[in-house]
C-alpha cells in the first residue's frame, strides 16, 4: 500500500488523498462549505459543457472540456472568458467528469499557467441542484464573507475561538452532506469584524447584517 500523497494544483494543495490498495486507487476530499469553495477559487462560472478532448500529458492524461460560459461570478481579474476546463482524466486522481450538451454546471477551479483546472475536490454541481440561497451566495453574499472563517464541528462540544468564525455543524448530522447550513446559509462579516450566519430573501446590506442562527 502506497503512502498518502497530495495533489499540488497551481500552488494550491487540494484536500485530496490517494491510497493504493491492490492496484486500486481512490480519491477522497475533505468536505467544505460552498462559501469556502467560492472564496478559495480563482474562477467560478456557470457553463454548459459542449465538447471534450483527451490530452496526452501526465501518467493518465488530462481531459480538456470545452464549455459555453453562461455567467462568470468570480475570476474577472484572471481571464475575461473561460473556454476550456482542464481536469485529470482519471477519477482516482480526483478528475471530474461532466456530461456534454445536457446540463448547466456551476464550476469552480484554479488558474495555473493561463489554464483553468478543476477536480472532484472543487465545488462542481449541476445548476438545477443549487438552492436559491446558494445562487444568491454566488451573486454577492459569499464574497461578503470571504474574510470570515467557517469552522467545521465534527463532534460536540465545539466552539468558535475568534470573532470572525462561524460554527459549521452540518457534519454532526446523520443525514450527511450537504446539510442545512451548506444549502441555505452564508457566513457574513458584520460590524466590528464579527461574523455570523445569515439567511434572508432580500439582498443583505453591505455594512450590517441581521443574522439568523441556523
Amino acid at each position: 500500500m502506497s503512502p498518502t500523497v497530495h495533489l499540488l494544483l497551481g500552488g494550491l494543495v487540494l484536500l485530496c488523498s490517494y491510497r493504493l490498495d491492490k492496484l486500486t486507487e481512490a480519491c477522497s476530499c475533505a468536505l467544505s462549505h460552498p462559501q469556502d469553495a467560492y472564496c478559495s477559487s480563482d474562477i467560478v462560472i456557470r457553463a454548459k459543457v459542449v465538447g471534450k478532448k483527451l490530452l496526452k500529458d501526465g501518467p493518465f492524461g488530462t481531459m480538456r472540456y470545452t464549455v459555453k460560459q453562461m455567467k462568470m461570478y468570480k475570476g474577472f481579474n484572471k481571464m475575461k472568458h473561460v473556454q476550456y476546463i482542464h481536469t485529470d482524466a482519471s477519477e482516482s486522481l480526483c478528475g471530474v467528469k461532466f456530461e456534454m450538451n445536457k446540463y448547466q454546471y456551476l464550476i469552480t477551479g484554479r488558474v495555473y499557467d493561463g489554464k483553468v483546472y478543476t477536480g472532484l475536490c472543487n465545488f462542481n454541481e449541476k445548476w438545477d441542484r443549487l438552492t436559491l440561497a446558494q445562487r444568491k451566495g454566488l451573486n454577492h453574499r459569499y464574497q461578503l464573507g470571504c474574510n470570515c472563517r467557517i469552522k467545521p464541528c465534527y463532534s460536540l462540544p465545539c466552539f468558535v475561538t475568534s470573532k470572525n468564525e462561524c460554527l459549521w455543524t452540518d457534519l454532526l448530522s446523520y443525514i450527511g452532506y450537504p446539510g442545512h447550513q451548506s444549502r441555505h446559509y452564508t457566513c457574513i462579516q458584520q460590524k466590528e469584524g464579527f461574523c455570523s450566519w445569515y439567511r434572508g430573501w432580500a439582498p443583505p446590506d453591505k455594512t450590517i447584517i441581521n443574522a439568523t442562527d441556523p
